[in-house]
Order: C-alpha cells, then sequence, then structure tokens
C-alpha cells in the first residue's frame, strides 16, 4: 500500500515553526492529526500520539478511535520504531532549513539552553528555571524526553546547584523557581526514580547550603504552594539523603522554625491548610526520629503547641499518625515533657480522643507519651488530664485487646494503674446487663 503525505505547517520546535514541509502520513496522529510526539500503539495496532489517546481513555472510551472496536486492553505500548524514524526526520528537516544556523536565540530557548542559562553565574536564572518549570509539567511532552533532560542533560543537579549557592547570591524569586522545577520532578510519575535521586544527590551536595535556601522559600515565597513545594522538598531529601546530610538538615534552626510555622494558620480567621499542615507534619516526625539532639531545638521552636493544634484540626489518620510520632519524640526531653504538661488540659485530652483513629503506630505513640507524663514522671497535671478524659479507659481496654506489641502492652499496664476503678463503677463500653445470682 501506498501512503500519500501531504503538505502542512507541522508543531516543529519554536526556532522551525511556520515552515511548510512534507509529512508522512503515518507520522500523524489519527486523532490530532498533528505529528507525534509520543507514539503507542493499542491492541488494535494502531498507532497514536500517547497525549491524545490518554484523553480519549480518560473521557470513558472504550474503543479504538480509528477502528470503533471494542478494547479488551488499554494497555499503551511504546511504538519505538516509529519514535525514531520521526525523530531522524525531523532532525533532518531542522537541518535543512535555511533559518536553522540564524536564529541563536531560539534554540538558546530549548530545554538544554535553559539548562545552560540556569548553569551560567552571570544572569538571573528566574525566567529560564520558570520556562523549565512549564517544560517539565508539560503534559504533552514525552516522558523520555523529560527523563533524558532531568538525567543525562544535567537539569537535577544544575537546578539543585542554585540551592546550593550560599549567601544572598541566589534571590528568593530565583530559589522559589528552582523548588518548583525540582518539586515538579519528584512529583511526577512519569520520571524515573534514578532520576529523582539525582534531585537528592544535588540538594544532599551541600545539605546545609540547600536548607538555608529552602528555609528562605519557606519564610518568603510567593505563596502558600511555593512553601509547599519547599516542604516537599525537605520531606523528599530527608527521605532519600545519606546520614550526614539529614543530621544537616535537622540542625538547620531556621528550617523547622519555617516548618512548624507551615502547620499554623495560613489567615487572619485562624484557618489551616491541610496540604501545609500534612507536609510540615511529616518533615518535623522525620526530624524527631532522625536526630535525638534535635528534638529540644523542635521544642523551642513551638513543636509541641503545633503537633497538638493539628490533633484538633485534622481528620485524617495519617495526619494524626505523623502529629502523635512528634508528641512521642518530644516528651523523650524535660523540655518537650513541659511544654505539653504545661497545657494538659488541651493536649492530654487530644492525644487520647485519637488515640484508636491512627493505626496502630499512631495508637502505641499515644500511649507512649501518655506514659511518659503520667506514670513514668508522674506529672499530676498531666495524670488529672488523662483520668479525666472522655473514654480514656474505654480505649486503654481495647488497645489492649488488639495485639500492640509487647512494650505499649506493658506501658497500657501501668497506665490502667492511674484509674481508680471501684465497685460502683461502670464502663459503658462493657456493661453487660449481667444478672449474677448470689449463692446465699
Amino acid at each position: 500500500m501506498v501512503r500519500k503525505e501531504s503538505t502542512t505547517s507541522m508543531r516543529l520546535p519554536p526556532q522551525h515553526q511556520g515552515l511548510e514541509v512534507k509529512i508522512p502520513s503515518f507520522f500523524r496522529c489519527p486523532i490530532s492529526l498533528d505529528v507525534m510526539r509520543s507514539p503507542v500503539s493499542l491492541c488494535t495496532g494502531v498507532t497514536y500520539d500517547r497525549a491524545s489517546i490518554q484523553r480519549w481513555l480518560d473521557s470513558g472510551n472504550t474503543t479504538c478511535p480509528a477502528t470503533m472496536l471494542p478494547l479488551p486492553s488499554t494497555d499503551l505500548v511504546p511504538n519505538l520504531t516509529l519514535r525514531s524514524l520521526i525523530a531522524h526526520w525531523s532532525t533532518s528537516v531542522a537541518s535543512c532549513s535555511p533559518a536553522a544556523g540564524s536564529e541563536s536565540s531560539a534554540v538558546g530557548s530549548s530545554p538544554a539552553g535553559l539548562v545552560r542559562q540556569v548553569a551560567s553565574s552571570d544572569a538571573d536564572p528566574s525566567s529560564a528555571l520558570r520556562e523549565l518549570a512549564a517544560y517539565i509539567s508539560d503534559d504533552d511532552v514525552d516522558e523520555f524526553e523529560k527523563n533524558a533532560l532531568v538525567g543525562a542533560g544535567g537539569a537535577a543537579d544544575t537546578v539543585a546547584s542554585v540551592l546550593r549557592r550560599k549567601g544572598e547570591k541566589t534571590s528568593v524569586e530565583a530559589a522559589e523557581a528552582a523548588v518548583r522545577v525540582l518539586a515538579t520532578i519528584v512529583a511526577l510519575d512519569g520520571i524515573e526514580d534514578a532520576n529523582k535521586k539525582r534531585v537528592a544527590a544535588g540538594l544532599a551536595a551541600d545539605a546545609g547550603a540547600s536548607a538555608a535556601s529552602l528555609a528562605r522559600v519557606l519564610r518568603g515565597g510567593s505563596g502558600l504552594e511555593a512553601r509547599i513545594d519547599a516542604a516537599r522538598l525537605v520531606e523528599f531529601l530527608l527521605a532519600n539523603a545519606a546520614g550526614d546530610a539529614r543530621e544537616a538538615v535537622a540542625e538547620s534552626s531556621e528550617l523547622v522554625a519555617e516548618l512548624v510555622r507551615l502547620i499554623g494558620p495560613v489567615d487572619e480567621k485562624g484557618n489551616l491548610d491541610m496540604k501545609a499542615v500534612d507536609t510540615g507534619l511529616s518533615c518535623l516526625s522525620t526530624i524527631a526520629r532522625s536526630r535525638r539532639a534535635a528534638r529540644a531545638e523542635m521544642v523551642r521552636l513551638g513543636a509541641v503547641p503545633a503537633a497538638v493544634r493539628a490533633l484538633h484540626a485534622t481528620t485524617a489518620p495519617a495526619m494524626f499518625a505523623k502529629a502523635l510520632r512528634i508528641l512521642e519524640s518530644a516528651v523523650g526531653c524535660a523540655e518537650g515533657r513541659a511544654a505539653l504538661c504545661e497545657h494538659a488540659e488541651e493536649a492530654v485530652p487530644a492525644v487520647v480522643g485519637k488515640m484508636m483513629k491512627a493505626g496502630r503506630d499512631g495508637a502505641e505513640a499515644a500511649v507512649a507519651v501518655l506514659w511518659a507524663v503520667c506514670h513514668k514522671y508522674k506529672d499530676r497535671r498531666a495524670a488529672d488530664a488523662a483520668s479525666a478524659s472522655e473514654g480514656a479507659l474505654t480505649r486503654l481496654l481495647l488497645l489492649l485487646q488488639s495485639g500492640c506489641s509487647p512494650v505499649a502492652r506493658q506501658m497500657t499496664l501501668e497506665l490502667l494503674k492511674i484509674y481508680k476503678v471501684n465497685a460502683k463503677s461502670c464502663l459503658a463500653g462493657y456493661d453487660s446487663k449481667t444478672t449474677h445470682i448470689m449463692p446465699f
């Protein structure tokens, strides 16, 4: 069969747009009629551009657009041969263009050119970084191209180097733009794990300087979304960096202070943003576990009231568990116990109330908090607040029956001693209304 060729202007890179070129018909997507960027084949054997066919399937369609045959499978198989042919053809068209050598400014705006602009220390990288963020987040750009740019193209390390610049060499605007690029790389499912780890490696190369830059964005970012992006990078760095880098991040008082502030109110009415709270709790709970010496500093910066505030405000079990783990770490030092017991009437009922709503780890963290302040260090304010908390005894008994760890079980048994149950008391959850017949 002879394939027809048509003459039209295709969507080429910017420096080649407007040229009239002959496009082989089988390079076109049957849906969009544009030259395919990421050709993939359905089980029917028809090839489409990935973005176009994905939109078709996401709309609820279950047939092949070209043949209208039902699809037993919606798997998309990359057509590597066709992609190679399109790439070779596109390169040939570009090299034959009379304008190819004359539009250097457009060449500089290519993704690789943007990376070179960011690497240059002579110019403000903000504009180039924003263009890079838009390119990486563009759904129409092939994932292969994104991974090539982030990995072999050096984008991850080059952008991370912006955050490693010490002092005031980088403006808050540039640091925020760099954070946006790296946060996008980390969040995208299509970016390979090896390339995501390049982000962590780039930041960990000078973790102290990176932490300082992230703290600047958290403190002076243009909006809440920028602050959340910075916190997510902190979380990613803590999860993927080596021990020394994690310690450097945990020792940054200015960063910890901003993470605590992220959990706080976002407006004059005292409202909390749940995405910000979740990200802040994740970072603080990781810091508390990674470095024991950081606990007292976290407490000094307000981590205890922030965690208690989160317990009262959120309804997500995962966030309960994170807040309880922060409190568990905090009561491991005298400053943390003092901070919690100072407001025991508010803090202890919050811990008790979320005990059975935070999963097993969260429940055991709650028991550890109560055991530390009520039993081990015998703070009267905390013990009174625990005794007065509605349903506390019932929850402790439920925890004993739930298959908790031996350590948590022992703590629970010791906590039960603070409850004085006399013969006339009654546990509402366990009153079976049984009639006892006395033998005499």
